[in-house]
């Protein structure tokens, strides 16, 4: 885990994302996000339209870990490593909605040692964790959760195209 924010982005591919209510599962990298995948299964889910997004793009999130065996978890490691990641998610599509115009799209791929997650949005600002961080001062502490929980994050920016991805990368439980 890197201990200061990522620095700029490499410009990266979009990927086309079929204009279907629901979800889909594809196997291979994520060009979107300009980083390697292991190439294991990447589910999305269009989260634009909806509503309750963060408990959405959670239960989303915790069906993927149940198909790829993170849940239910064996042992008290297995089950706060699935926490974290849902953690995650719910900071990274939080985020996206209070400062970046909304999410719209979320994906979730695993590799078998890294699960990655992606959350697309239409806003032009930059994330970074609150510095100095303020572990009494109420807000501000979604970047720092994300930071602290992964092995790295970081942004995606397409050149010419409004909106950015957010990544983050955790390590799958062993």
């Amino acid at each position: 885990m890197s201990g200061a924010p990522p620095a700029s982005v490499a410009p990266s591919v979009p990927v086309p994302v079929p204009e279907t209510e629901g979800t889909s599962e594809t196997s291979g990298p994520s060009e979107a996000s300009g980083a390697p995948s292991g190439g294991g299964p990447v589910r999305r889910i269009a989260l634009g339209s909806a509503s309750g997004i963060v408990p959405l793009a959670r239960d989303f999130t915790r069906q993927a870990l149940y198909d790829w065996g993170w849940l239910p978890a064996a042992t008290a490691d297995r089950r706060a490593a699935a926490e974290d990641v849902l953690l995650v998610v719910s900071e990274l599509v939080t985020n996206a909605c209070l400062h970046a115009e909304g999410p719209e799209e979320l994906r979730v791929g695993c590799d078998g040692k890294v699960l990655r997650l992606e959350v697309t949005d239409r806003g032009a600002g930059q994330p970074a964790p609150r510095t100095p961080h303020r572990a009494g001062r109420p807000g501000g502490h979604g970047m720092f959760i994300v930071q602290r929980l992964c092995l790295d994050w970081g942004v995606v920016r397409v050149p010419g195209a409004p909106g950015k991805t957010v990544w983050a990368e955790l390590a799958a439980p062993e």
